[in-house]
């Protein structure tokens, strides 16, 4: 069998646009995704003939009940014929709260995963329809190409983006995306464009001035980071990143990070690290 440690890939949201706020609450967004070889990692082990399942080590203040690791395996868990668990152990790797998709990842990777380990024979569009109950981040990571997403983020159209190189800094804060959202003064308002005049304009993220105000820790490393290079915070933060065009470079920059900033450098890819793992299988 093919291995069973499957990568959780961090995304970044290149650039985020917020349209306008429905009815039910939820906000009308336009963003663009792509994946980073930066992952968490999960390792599986089935139990067959039985509906238990087990998540070590427990992350901290997260009750299994809460965690979507163990949700999204539930969610399977119900499609399937006959009884199936699992132990599951998690390397976390990405920083919580960062805006690059840490949970969301965890859970689509255990969707792909058990989905192939289980033999629940779901498709794609059927396992991205169970991770939209999760987050709306979710389908992105099962689909695993790089997207242009509107709606809440589960409307995808596949892009190719040229390569290149990010520093991901995260600041010493944790950002809750649903504080950002619930916020009155965030900007609601930026028109919806085509995708080739958005891919041709200036990107933005309409979340970055609200979480620097609320969040000094984003503004400096912010402020740092684009005395380099043009810069952004992905999602709703907390995490800021800038592009190059290679890895020398993004390194150079790195090394002069200041003390106490934690961050990385990783490649942008259009396939996610989870279908090339997946591959394994077919």
């Amino acid at each position: 069998m093919a291995s069973t440690r499957w990568p959780a890939p961090a995304k970044l949201n290149l650039f985020l646009h917020v349209n306008g706020r429905r009815a039910d609450g939820y906000h009308e967004l336009q963003t663009l995704f792509i994946f980073l070889n930066h992952n968490d990692w999960l390792e599986f082990e089935v139990i067959p003939g039985s509906d238990s399942l087990t998540l070590s080590p427990a992350i901290p203040g997260v009750p299994d009940e809460q965690n979507l690791i163990i949700r999204a395996a539930r969610l399977l868990q119900a499609k399937l014929p006959s009884p199936q668990g699992a132990h599951i152990r998690l390397e976390k790797v990405l920083p919580m709260g960062g805006g690059i998709g840490g949970g969301s990842s965890d859970a689509a990777t255990t969707l792909v995963a058990l989905n192939q380990l289980w033999q629940a024979g779901l498709c794609e569009d059927e396992l991205a329809a169970l991770g939209v109950q999760l987050g709306a981040d979710v389908p992105v990571f099962v689909r695993g190409k790089a997207a242009f997403a509107e709606g809440v983020g589960e409307r995808l159209q596949p892009v190719e983006l040229p390569s290149a190189w990010y520093l991901v800094l995260k600041p010493d804060c944790h950002v809750a995306t649903a504080a950002v959202f619930q916020d009155p003064d965030l900007p609601r308002a930026t028109p919806k464009m085509a995708l080739d005049n958005l891919l041709a304009g200036e990107w933005k993220n309409d979340c970055e001035s609200l979480v620097k105000k609320r969040h000094p820790e984003v503004a400096n490393a912010l402020g740092w980071l684009l005395e380099y290079a043009p810069s952004r915070m992905t999602g709703t933060g907390a995490c800021v990143f800038a592009q190059f065009e290679d890895e020398v470079t993004a390194r150079e920059v790195f090394a002069k990070v200041p003390k106490g900033l934690d961050g990385f450098v990783a490649k942008g890819e259009n396939i996610s690290p989870l279908f090339w793992t997946l591959q394994q299988f077919k």
